[in-house]
């Protein structure tokens, strides 16, 4: 029956389809098998019940949460959440490139903010399931903000409650200067508010950067020892690329936007395997982008990854990819 569904709203415009998909996962439906117990993970103070998780951007207002926890991710990351709603930018801004099994988007943190994010996350903690389940919260900032750090404090004091883990997501390619808070001076001044603002929280989850896989050596360098000497627990590696490879074949692969799925694998790995190298296991690093498939799932861990994250291939196969690595790692 999921296969079904997910080969009807491949027949969609593709955002018509992602909320077709959210509205579908908010209903009631049986729970996927378990991950086998061999695949668990211990990481930020709790047992991950499987290293494969959903990247952000799938469900930015932690709207779908039960649902998805009952497809069979070991965790999912909501977001990303902005301090004020906003519509993003204008549409078409996601696009299928079927050929080449990738997407692109433009959707500009799209975002109802805060308060949608925290009373719906807040519902979802309350249930028992919701308590136990492993959650992630990746944190935007509003394009129009003066003071984009501020609204990274702001949504980590406003969500550090209801997260196991918070990603500072200064790595989207669509909103303008937003890349700029990897580097220098700004990069340190967001490190240093967000460490301040968390230890004056009760809970104190563990605090991510995520990464673009556009940035050189050099940059990387950077980032992994800026990340140690502040204190952070880890990097998601990566992002989408505006790189454009040659052998893309659909007819959008020019569009605007960032480019993640397949074409994105080769470059997502080699950065993870740098940050490994630069970190040497002072950081915990989540590997996503291009994995389809437990071979690819298996090649990210062993390349340095604790955990793992998927989101284009899910978007194409739908939830029969959750299992399927699931099943492929346990087999060794």
């Amino acid at each position: 029956m999921l296969d079904l569904v997910t080969a009807t709203l491949r027949l969609l415009p593709p955002e018509t389809a992602h909320r077709a998909a959210l509205a579908g996962l908010r209903l009631p439906f049986g729970r996927a098998p378990a991950a086998p117990a061999s695949l668990a993970v211990s990481l930020f103070g709790r047992t991950i019940p499987s290293p494969l998780g959903l990247a952000a951007g799938f469900d930015k207002d932690g709207a779908a949460l039960d649902g998805l926890f009952r497809l069979g991710f070991g965790f999912v990351e909501a977001g990303t959440v902005t301090p004020k709603p906003q519509g993003g930018n204008p549409r078409p801004r996601l696009f299928r490139l079927s050929e080449d099994a990738a997407l692109i988007n433009r959707m500009g943190f799209n975002s109802g903010g805060l308060d949608v994010f925290e009373r719906n996350v807040a519902r979802f903690r309350a249930r028992a399931a919701g308590a136990s389940a492993v959650l992630g919260i990746n944190l935007g900032a509003n394009k129009t903000s003066e003071d984009k750090i501020a609204d990274y404090v702001l949504g980590l004091v406003r969500l550090s409650a209801y997260a196991d883990y918070l990603v500072v997501n200064v790595s989207s390619p669509n909103t303008p200067g937003l890349r700029g808070l990897q580097e220098g001076d700004q990069l340190r001044a967001l490190l240093g508010r967000l460490v301040e603002a968390r230890g004056k929280t009760a809970k104190r989850p563990a605090l991510l950067l995520k990464l673009a896989p556009d940035l050189d050596d050099d940059a990387l360098s950077g980032l992994a020892q800026a990340a140690i000497a502040h204190g952070l627990d880890g990097l998601v590696a990566t992002n989408t690329t505006v790189a454009r490879p040659a052998s893309l074949r659909s007819r959008y692969c020019e569009e605007t936007g960032g480019l993640s799925g397949a074409p994105l694998k080769e470059r997502a790995h080699d950065v993870l395997a740098r940050l490994a190298a630069l970190a040497q296991g002072r950081l915990t690093l989540i590997g996503v982008g291009g994995i389809g498939c437990p071979d690819d799932a298996r090649v990210r861990l062993q390349a340095g990854a604790s955990l793992i994250q998927v989101y284009t291939a899910f978007v194409y196969r739908g939830p029969r990819l959750i299992q399927e690595i699931n099943r492929g790692l346990a087999a060794g």
